[in-house]
């Protein structure tokens, strides 16, 4: 089969360039839609997959394995897990051991404002930066215990709705009916925890008026120890009502709750791109239908009617490849890294290598459902049926 010259079907882009231009815009739509929902969703997943480490253990309330912020454990836990379990990492004697309260709190920026976002408040000990190697301080310092003061995220403000400035290092915010200074920033990127707010331990359970824990993080010397070692320990341990878990399984517990989120957000961009596709399939269907006579003309000069198809595949194909690379560049610069709030916190959109894969994929293939139906329709016509048209 002779096909037709690629030069063809690159000129025939310029014959009408009201229909390129929509032709690209329609693409470039689709896909900047798709391309952001895959972003949020990588966004997501990572995020709550690198707040893991690998030889981090969590031990949790038995019956709160999926929510640290219902989890109570007996202060003391962490003292004897330190003192009783072996295999424990350490440092200089420093068992890396940490025991911790997260609750969830209304934060505003003024005492009179009457309501603010729920953020994750961590009440943590010196241990907490062993634990969670993450975390790096980027400016100010730790809080000193009993004068109400805070170390923030990077992710704070976003999370908020509030100007970086507002959680700038000296400023104060409000919880729990308490003033709070700022008094250093923290990084923890990818992870849930660059959205939170630190605290001594010690004053945020004085606030919250409570004595137990939320948990205790502890991580395991690879060449000591083990998660079944910890596991057997809590199982001892039945006066401590200990559930051990591993972190990467906690974290995958909250990824799979998540999971409804990401599909929901997957099949609105899939009936959006629907709808590209329909407004496509009349795009191209006009402008098929004014060629008509054009393509029985190739017909009469010796084409076949399958190398007249992939002409117009191959012109539709550059189209809409012009408008997906068009959406992947304005999705890298706009929406790469920006922020989104979600119940633990916030995370940046990821537009990775298989995000952009996604978003081109998505363009080519409208570019090919847009144009079969009418280029099947048309060519079906008898020759001269089309001659006359």
């Amino acid at each position: 089969m002779k096909l037709l010259p690629f030069e063809y079907a690159v000129r025939n882009l310029g014959r009408n360039p009201l229909r390129t231009a929509l032709s690209v815009g329609g693409a470039s739509l689709v896909a900047f839609l798709v391309l952001g929902a895959a972003a949020f969703v990588t966004g997501m997943r990572q995020s709550l997959a690198v707040s893991a480490s690998p030889d981090n253990v969590i031990l949790l309330g038995t019956g709160s394995e999926e929510s640290i912020e219902r989890s109570q454990l007996a202060f003391r836990s962490a003292a004897v897990v330190a003192a009783s379990l072996r295999g424990i990492r350490r440092r200089l004697g420093v068992p890396y051991v940490s025991p911790e309260v997260h609750v969830a709190l209304s934060v505003t920026r003024t005492a009179s404002e009457q309501s603010g976002r729920l953020t994750v408040i961590r009440g943590v000990t010196s241990a907490a930066f062993l634990v969670h190697p993450a975390l790096e301080i980027v400016q100010g310092r730790v809080p000193v215990q009993g004068q109400n003061e805070v170390l923030v995220g990077e992710r704070l403000a976003d999370k908020l709705g509030l100007p970086p400035e507002d959680v700038a290092v000296g400023r104060t915010l409000h919880f729990d009916g308490q003033p709070w200074t700022v008094v250093g920033r923290f990084s923890a990127p990818g992870t849930v925890m660059n959205a939170e707010i630190w605290t001594a331990l010690t004053d945020l359970q004085v606030v919250t008026q409570r004595d137990t824990l939320s948990c205790v993080i502890l991580t395991l010397d690879p060449a000591q120890g083990e998660l079944a070692d910890v596991q057997a320990f809590a199982a001892q341990r039945l006066d401590l009502e200990l559930t051990a878990l591993a972190e990467a399984e906690y974290y995958a517990g909250l990824d799979a709750f998540y999971r409804p989120v990401r599909i929901l957000i997957m099949l609105t961009a899939g009936l959006i791109a629907l709808g590209g596709v329909l407004g496509g399939l009349n795009i191209a269907h006009a402008a098929f239908a004014s060629r008509a006579r054009e393509l029985g003309t190739l017909q009469v000069l010796g084409y076949l009617r399958g190398a007249i198809l992939v002409s117009l595949i191959q012109e539709s194909l550059i189209g809409h490849a012009a408008g997906a690379l068009v959406a992947c560049g304005l999705g890298y610069a706009l929406l790469d890294g920006l922020s989104v709030r979600f119940s633990m916190g916030a995370f940046g959109l990821v537009v990775d290598g298989a995000v952009v894969a996604t978003a081109l994929g998505a363009g080519l293939l409208l570019g090919v459902v847009g144009t079969l139906p009418p280029a099947f329709r048309l060519l079906s016509a008898e020759i001269p049926e089309s001659l006359r048209a």
